[in-house]
């Protein structure tokens, strides 16, 4: 139901997986292993997954902590979009590249999930695009000596909040891995 013409098709977006964001993140593992088996289940069905990775002056380009961690790894035919933001599509080829794919329905998954997950949904949103945000495949570090919630209320949130978007045209829901259907 995306606004995008001509953009039937869906696109698995992996968020910064990377050693340096997820190093510390909340239920790290589990996190991981739903994410590698959706990007599995994704590719057994033809649905195209694109990689997005994080730099910044915490995170270095092509440093250990830049890298995707190692149970992850992309296809050498799966875009990898670089970004500097939050929002993944902000100063990136991201648009471009789903354009290329005529994805107009984007799953996402990844980290963190109050920074660059939160970021990229909106901003997929307000482009057109249908999102699902995959509820038990997104994760965040404990941020609360900062005064944020725990990571698990932020998760929670951030799934409950996302599952009630709604705007012209276009859907927004949260999902189980295990509910996705490509």
């Amino acid at each position: 139901m995306t606004t995008l013409a001509h953009r039937p098709n869906t696109a698995l977006l992996v968020i910064d997986v990377q050693n340096g964001v997820v190093a510390h993140a909340h239920d790290r593992d589990a996190i991981v292993a739903r994410i590698a088996g959706l990007v599995d289940r994704a590719r057994d069905a033809g649905i195209p997954v694109v990689w997005i990775q994080h730099a910044d002056a915490e995170l270095p380009a092509r440093s250990d902590q830049w890298q995707i961690v190692a149970e992850l790894t992309p296809a050498e035919t799966e875009p990898l979009i670089a970004k500097n933001y939050g929002d993944s599509f902000e100063d990136t080829t991201l648009e471009a590249t789903l354009a290329g794919l005529g994805a107009g329905h984007l799953v996402v998954a990844g980290a963190q999930t109050d920074q660059c997950i939160r970021s990229t949904i909106h901003g997929g949103f307000v482009r057109g695009y249908d999102v699902t945000l995959v509820a038990d495949a997104h994760t965040t570090e404990d941020l609360s000596q900062w005064g944020a919630p725990p990571p698990e209320q932020v998760i929670a949130h951030t799934n409950l909040y996302w599952s009630h978007q709604s705007a012209p045209g276009r859907t927004a829901q949260s999902a189980l891995a295990d509910d996705i259907v490509w």
